[in-house]
């Protein structure tokens, strides 16, 4: 009799997590029988068990939200209640993984499916269970030793680059009761036992966590150290911060993608997560194709692929760019690159308007700047007012003609031209320039900056009017020196190196400071 009991009682506890499907439309789903449900909980729908997730509760009634496809979900199909929310499984594994929205690793499908398609309701562990990493306990952590939230009890090579550290979930704390040796061990192996209040707590390699909440930080590192592109407009005139924020806006055929990618190959990052939410299918095949696992050093490519089929959205939708939506996009980012499409329809790329981005970083990334380049903050601030000087004086040429201007402004526009053409503007599909180093950003400018000063001091030097300099004495007499301020570029950071090209730019600035000087002789 009491194992009769026992069983009815386990059988009326799993009815009262059932539900019954009350309603289908589209992706949402109304299901009745859900009291005691909880907002954001993670809910299996139909026969097939799609991913869903509780959205809204009213009595006994829940709006579901399904993340897969729902034809063929019928009125009164059970609703099956978790008791846990939509959480994502952290730990080894997660880097050089492909996932969709929900974290279902799209690699592991295939090769179980034999198929390019998901099949509805398919339950694949996140992290692979079948591989062993190789743990190292911390030296600091042995039995008896007392820890919390956020402490480092191991590490795992993630890869040949990059070392995992494993540490207590934020919610656990005690005193250690067991560690496992040096070993390799699965990712659901217990490594680590915790005692507190007379409760034992087995710990894994993995830890589940609530997509919707914040994961806690002892605190915010300061961020005063530069996101290197190897682009010289976003270097140069718009630097972000490692662990900044930064809003790419631009009408299609822009560059955003290039841009992204670019970012990808080059910057000084050590693990790069791409997110594609919505995202044209040939985008997303020719990331994996050009980062495959493993291949770029000395950091990781791993990608969160977030395109589901049941989002109601398009291919490469997103904010509109109308003014309101672009207003949108600078009050919560920090960088704002925006992309014209004029610029681009010019082929000039990448494709940002010089006159309307900005970055709120520089004083941030003063330290650093006067740590390695003193110089670069008044090489920026010349070079902007360049360029906006070059566009207040073209709306004068387009009236008046370039001939009535004055000498000086002659130089601005002309140098103002090298800017763009030579210094902004970049082949991504060259091998001298799809990579810029900082010192080659920060050479290249020194120089044109230079050249705009010295020019400048020319063409407004007092004495005779039949002795004065123009700017056509200064392109006719240093036609050789313009040329090699255009080559600039050409130098090739592999093959040349740091060392040589240096030199050559200093060895140049050398020859147009003597140039101007018999010049003016």
């Amino acid at each position: 009799m009491e194992g009769t009991r026992g069983t009815r009682l386990e059988e009326a506890e799993r009815e009262s997590l059932v539900g019954a499907v009350h309603g289908v439309s589209g992706p949402v789903v109304t299901a009745t029988r859900m009291a005691g449900a909880a907002m954001y909980e993670l809910v299996r729908v139909g026969h097939a068990e799609l991913v869903g997730e509780i959205i809204r509760l009213d009595g006994d009634m829940a709006t579901l939200q399904v993340y897969e496809e729902t034809s063929g979900v019928q009125v009164g199909d059970p609703v099956l209640r978790t008791g846990t929310p939509l959480s994502v499984e952290l730990g080894p594994g997660i880097l050089g993984s492909i996932f969709d929205g929900i974290q279902r690793p799209l690699r592991d499908i295939a090769e179980a499916t034999r198929s390019i398609y998901i099949p509805r309701g398919t339950n694949v562990p996140a992290l692979p269970r079948h591989l062993d990493w190789d743990f190292v306990p911390s030296k600091a952590i042995r039995v008896g030793s007392h820890v919390t939230g956020g402490d480092i009890y191991g590490t795992v090579a993630e890869n040949s680059l990059l070392q995992h550290r494993l540490m207590v979930p934020p919610r656990s704390r005690g005193t250690v009761t067991y560690i496992a040796p040096p070993g390799h061990y699965g990712v659901t192996d217990v490594v680590l036992e915790l005692e507190f209040q007379g409760v034992r707590e087995p710990l894994s390699m993995i830890q589940v966590w609530p997509v919707r909440q914040v994961r806690p930080v002892a605190e915010k590192l300061p961020a005063n150290h530069p996101l290197l592109t190897g682009q010289r407009v976003l270097d140069a005139l718009f630097p972000c911060v490692q662990g900044g924020t930064t809003a790419i806006p631009g009408a299609f055929g822009c560059g955003k993608t290039v841009i992204s990618q670019s970012l990808s190959k080059y910057s000084n990052s050590d693990v790069i997560v791409y997110v594609g939410c919505g995202e044209r299918g040939n985008e997303m095949s020719e990331v994996l194709r050009d980062f495959p696992e493993g291949s770029r050093s000395p950091s990781t490519f791993g990608t969160w692929d977030c395109t589901v089929a049941s989002w109601p959205t398009p291919p490469r939708a997103g904010p509109r760019r109308s003014g309101r939506s672009r207003g949108a996009w600078r009050r919560c980012r920090r960088v704002f690159w925006g992309l014209d499409k004029k610029l681009a329809q010019r082929k000039h790329f990448p494709s940002v308007n010089w006159l309307i981005s900005y970055s709120r970083y520089l004083r941030a990334l003063e330290p650093h700047y006067e740590r390695a380049h003193p110089e670069l903050p008044a090489l920026r601030d010349r070079a902007r007012r360049i360029l906006q000087e070059e566009e207040e004086l073209a709306e004068i040429v387009q009236l008046v003609g370039k001939a009535s201007l004055a000498e000086g402004d002659k130089v601005t526009l002309e140098v103002a031209k090298l800017l763009k053409d030579d210094f902004l503007q970049q082949n991504g599909y060259s091998a001298y320039d799809r990579f810029c180093p900082f010192y080659k950003t920060v050479g290249m400018l020194q120089n044109l900056v230079t050249f705009y000063e010295l020019a400048r001091g020319a063409v407004e030097g007092a004495g005779p009017e039949e002795q004065r300099v123009t700017w056509a004495t200064i392109r006719e007499g240093l036609g050789d020196i313009l040329y090699r301020l255009s080559a600039m570029k050409f130098k090739d950071p592999v093959k040349d190196g740091e060392e040589q090209i240096l030199a050559s730019y200093a060895q140049l600035q050398e020859e147009m400071v003597a140039a101007f000087r018999n010049l003016g002789d």
